[in-house]
């Protein structure tokens, strides 16, 4: 080792030189509050069971979806619709009990894909946190988006960047 070396002088010009040129660079933070991140096109977030016009669900409890999905966190049982119901289902058959384990869901998307009604989408929403395990087992009543005929203002907003990128496409 010369006596330069043995000194550390140029090690530790160049490690400033490195931590003076990062202090210019761009920051790969965000303020998250305040700024949000802009997501991808085909970011897969929470699931969303769809209506039609009408307010009518479009989910006829085919089962496609549960038997799609990798990690078996959709399950739901089948019923059959009464003469009155008529105005809340648009076939014969509907799900009455429908929910995703999101502790196993692995956001595939693969029951988007299986769903022959387009009854199922996964929104651009984050999972939120929560405290206990049964948090996470979203329930029908907690997935369906709002009703368009009753919660018009609810139902837009729920609806609009998925209906926007839809038109785009």
């Amino acid at each position: 080792m010369s006596f330069m070396e043995r000194l550390y002088l140029p090690a530790i010009f160049k490690g400033m030189a490195i931590t003076f040129a990062h202090m210019f660079k761009k920051k790969a933070t965000i303020n998250y509050p305040e700024e949000k991140r802009p997501f991808s096109p085909v970011f897969r977030g929470l699931h969303v069971l769809n209506r039609d016009e009408e307010g009518r669900e479009n989910c006829t409890a085919c089962g496609l979806c549960a038997v799609a999905c990798p990690a078996e966190a959709i399950t739901m049982e089948a019923a059959e619709r009464k003469t009155s119901e008529e105005h809340l289902y648009r076939e014969e058959k509907y799900a009455a009990k429908y929910e995703i384990n999101m502790l196993r869901c692995i956001f595939c998307g693969l029951c988007e894909e299986a769903c022959p009604k387009d009854a199922i989408y996964m929104s651009e929403t984050f999972a939120p946190s929560n405290f206990t395990r049964k948090g996470f087992i979203y329930a029908k009543d907690e997935l369906l988006i709002p009703n368009p005929v009753t919660d018009k203002e609810k139902y837009d907003i729920a609806k609009g960047l998925r209906e926007a990128q839809l038109k785009n496409k």
